[in-house]
């Protein structure tokens, strides 16, 4: 039985990954430095360009992001987007890990991939069980995420003056009819 040794490069990119979760969660993403990740690490800011490239690429493989979606079981189906609309808010205002990821995902291919790998095995899951008919729960959960990822850029990015200034309950108001179109409507 053959067993394959761990690459020499493994403990490091372990060490790096750690350094930079802690480093973008004490600081966010834009006071987080390569050099202080580096430190954090116990290794020289060259090393961490050689094995991610830049600030971006390392965030995107750093990045882990749990959309901690309710169980609606209890929720009234017609509540359902809004429940869902008021979640993503509250998740996005506590966590500013989501907002990095967006920012990089637009121009990162490593963080757009992270960007879908969230919505895919923890948004799709759950409207597999809303859905009327599941066989539509792909296309409708593609919707689901155009339209919040269109509030979080408009948000939290773009920070367009009418979104930001709504409090979360009257953009749930607003923007939870559409999301409960995309989950049961025709």
């Amino acid at each position: 039985m053959s067993t394959v040794a761990p690459r020499r490069s493994d403990p490091t990119r372990a060490a790096i990954l750690a350094a930079a979760r802690d480093r973008f969660a004490a600081d966010g993403y834009e006071r987080a430095t390569i050099r202080a990740i580096a430190a954090d690490a116990g290794i020289d800011p060259a090393m961490v360009m050689r094995y991610y490239g830049n600030k971006e690429k390392l965030f995107a493989a750093a990045a882990t992001f749990d959309l901690q979606l309710p169980d609606l079981t209890g929720v009234a189906e017609a509540e359902h987007g809004p429940a869902l609309v008021r979640h993503f808010l509250h998740r996005w205002e506590s966590d500013g890990t989501f907002v990095a990821l967006l920012r990089a995902a637009v121009t990162n291919e490593a963080a757009r991939d992270r960007m879908l790998d969230i919505f895919a095995t923890q948004l799709a899951p759950v409207l597999m069980k809303l859905c009327p008919v599941p066989a539509e729960a792909p296309t409708r959960a593609g919707l689901v995420a155009s339209q919040m990822l269109g509030l979080a850029l408009s948000r939290y990015v773009l920070r367009l003056p009418p979104i930001t200034a709504m409090p979360g309950d009257e953009v749930a108001d607003w923007i939870g009819p559409t999301i409960q179109r995309y989950l049961t409507g025709r």
